[in-house]
């Protein structure tokens, strides 16, 4: 019973293509022309959609990946620009401040070295003053000395003379007696 079901089937496949002729319709000769007439209208059709639908979707969305890569590559240019001027304002900066940097170390050099100058000639100056205090006290200790030389040197002599001779001598005489020694 089975298969007697599988030939009826088959049957009936073989009486409808029976039907409408034999073999894969798109081949079938007599249909050619109107197959063409369609494959036109439908290529017309999708031609028409693609030129006023699609392309200029396709070519607005180029256009703004145009524009949008345009502009990332105008803001990178500022950007390195700014970059590079801040580059240029960090090393003219650091450049003024080297420089700044240099002549407060030689002002303050030379605010040191005057302080230091100033502090010598002043050394110099209070030792001088004290070198001719010294020699001040020299000359007048020495002309005191000098002074006193000859009353020491009369009172040895006249005590000398005195041990010698056993007399004292006169004052005129000694004074005689010093002052032709000490010339």
């Amino acid at each position: 019973m089975a298969g007697d079901t599988t030939t009826e089937s088959q049957t009936a496949i073989v009486d409808t293509a029976a039907e409408h002729g034999v073999g894969f319709p798109p081949f079938d000769a007599t249909t050619f022309a109107s197959q063409l007439l369609w494959l036109a209208i439908t290529f017309g059709i999708f031609y028409w959609i693609m030129k006023n639908v699609a392309m200029p979707r396709i070519a607005g969305i180029l256009e703004d990946r145009k524009d949008r890569i345009a502009g990332d590559l105008s803001e990178a240019n500022r950007l390195k620009d700014e970059t590079d001027a801040a580059i240029a304002a960090y090393e003219q900066a650091l450049a003024e401040a080297r420089n700044k940097a240099h002549s407060i170390a030689h002002d303050t050099r030379a605010k040191l070295k005057a302080e230091q100058e100033a502090r010598r000639e002043k050394a110099e100056t209070e030792l001088n003053e004290k070198l001719q205090a010294a020699e001040a006290q020299i000359a007048g200790i020495k002309t005191e000395a000098l002074s006193q030389i000859g009353d020491i040197a009369g009172d040895t002599t006249s005590a000398l003379v005195e041990q010698l001779i056993g007399k004292a001598p006169t004052k005129t005489d000694l004074t005689k007696a010093l002052k032709s020694a000490m010339d």
